[in-house]
C-alpha cells in the first residue's frame, strides 16, 4: 500500500477534515506505537510500509531497531497511548483513540496477517482493543 493510500484511508476512516489532520494522526500513532513494540517487531513493521511513514516508527524505535529483535518496549497503558497520540497530533484523547483505531485497521490491510498476529501478541489487552481483529470479536460477542 501506498502512503497516498494509507493517509487517505486514514482520512476517510477517522472522518479527519483533510489529509493534514490524516498525517498528523498517522504519525503520532506510528510513532506511539513504535515506543511500544519491542524494536525488531517495530522494525518489522516499519519494513512494510512507504519509507515517507517507516521513518516515524524507525526514529521512535531507535537505532538498535535493526541490530536486535529482542529488545524490551517501553511499557505503558491505554490512558498513556491515548496521551501521547493526542499531544503529537494536537487533538485530545477521545479523537486519539478514534485515529488511533483507524490508522491500526489500515495497518491490518497494508501489513502481512502474521506481522499483525505478532503485534496483537505484544501489545497489551487495553491497547489491543483498538485492532481490527479485537473489534470484530467485540462485534460478534
Amino acid at each position: 500500500m501506498q502512503h497516498d493510500e494509507i493517509i487517505g484511508k486514514v482520512q476517510a476512516l477517522a472522518q479527519l477534515p483533510g489529509r493534514g489532520p490524516a498525517e498528523r494522526a498517522t504519525q503520532a500513532v506510528l510513532t506511539t506505537l513504535a515506543e511500544r513494540l519491542p524494536s525488531g517487531l517495530a522494525e518489522h513493521v516499519a519494513a512494510q510500509l512507504p519509507p515517507e511513514l517507516a521513518v516515524h516508527i524507525r526514529e521512535a524505535a531507535g537505532p538498535a531497531a535493526e541490530e536486535t529483535t529482542h529488545s524490551t518496549a517501553e511499557r505503558f497503558d491505554l490512558a498513556t497511548f491515548a496521551g501521547r497520540i493526542a499531544a503529537r497530533a494536537g487533538t485530545d484523547e477521545s479523537a486519539a483513540l478514534r485515529e488511533a483505531a483507524a490508522v491500526l485497521e489500515v495497518l491490518d490491510a497494508a501489513l502481512a496477517p502474521g506481522l499483525m498476529e505478532n503485534m496483537t501478541d505484544a501489545l497489551p489487552a487495553d491497547i489491543g482493543q483498538l485492532l481490527p481483529s479485537a473489534r470484530a470479536a467485540d462485534d460478534e460477542a
